[in-house]
């Protein structure tokens, strides 16, 4: 499915990766993985990687821009992939049978290309994603949830339920077109999540599914379904006893634009504060850095607004 890094270290040639820089590589033997990196100039011996992953826009070099500054301040490695219309057709729901190469596979070879490269660890990841890529973040959770440390949510256009009775990706039953995922939900309940999305992202737009079972499902706009699903893994945590909170934050003054949530909402901001918290791997001690233990999370995260007008639902 993947390369193992001791399969990497033997593929890969000796080189090193310009610091502080946002740089497009190809993965090691396989032409069609692309992905833009940075490698922070401050950073620890074993800093985490923050992967985000762009919309149907394919627009990963400002993913990657955008998020560089911050990925210094928190010394951490910056990926984003780039899953081209071309091969990666269906990435949003990892790449079912028939509809392209399997997105999933593809970012675990990426990141594990990643670590051999930097030392940032590869097997438990902070990821995220923007509209298209919030789709893919999620469900790569759902899925891989034991690769997953935390996950911020942007602006999905609609979202896999944890109902056991519909198949992926309106549930998570098993899918035929999905071969070797197993959806635990348990184990996804152990992954703090949070969904961001822009007070004005309630009006339609060719990109968004208005299939008549997710609008049932889900609600009209991407503000309304992201708070459903909240609601919706709220109350399955509830149920399995566990107290894993799910948090919808809705980000002030900006629609279903990335460049705009980034620069007026400070979308990236409050991405980071969720993910890192204040503290970061610098200002600890370097010492062994088993996955997430580099990384304090604080209890003082707070959405950007915490109440939801109804009137912003048609």
């Amino acid at each position: 499915m993947t390369s193992s890094i001791s399969t990497l270290t033997k593929a890969l040639p000796p080189e090193t990766i310009e610091f502080g820089k946002v740089l497009k590589r190809r993965v090691s033997g396989d032409s069609v993985l692309k992905y833009f990196i940075y490698v922070p100039k401050n950073r620890s011996t074993c800093p985490s990687q923050f992967v985000s992953v762009h919309g149907i826009s394919r627009n990963a070099r400002e993913h990657a821009e955008r998020f560089a500054s911050l990925a210094e301040q928190y010394g951490v490695v910056l990926v984003a992939p780039i899953f081209s219309r071309r091969h990666f057709g269906d990435y949003q729901r990892l790449g079912r049978e028939g509809r392209g190469r399997r997105a999933d596979h593809a970012l675990q070879s990426i990141t594990e290309e990643v670590e051999y490269l930097t030392g940032a660890n590869s097997r438990k990841i902070f990821l995220t994603g923007f509209s298209g890529g919030g789709q893919f973040a999620h469900r790569y959770t759902l899925a891989y949830p034991d690769r997953v440390q935390r996950l911020a949510i942007g602006a999905a256009g609609w979202y896999s339920y944890p109902d056991e009775s519909r198949r992926f990706p309106y549930g998570i039953a098993p899918a035929p077109g999905l071969k070797g995922v197993d959806f635990d939900m348990r184990k996804f309940l152990h992954v703090p999540t949070a969904v961001f999305v822009g007070q004005w992202d309630i009006m339609y737009d060719p990109g968004l599914n208005q299939s008549s079972k997710i609008c049932r499902q889900q609600g009209f706009t991407r503000l309304e379904r992201g708070r459903r699903w909240v609601d919706a893994m709220n109350r399955v945590a509830m149920k399995y006893n566990m107290d894993t909170s799910y948090e919808f934050a809705i980000i002030p003054g900006v629609g279903h634009d990335f460049n705009r949530a980034m620069e007026n909402g400070q979308l990236g901001r409050h991405i980071f504060n969720y993910l890192f918290s204040i503290l970061t791997d610098r200002y600890l001690p370097d010492r062994a850095c088993p996955a997430g233990d580099k990384h304090r999370f604080g209890s003082d995260w707070k959405p950007p607004i915490t109440g939801l007008p109804t009137e912003f639902f048609p």
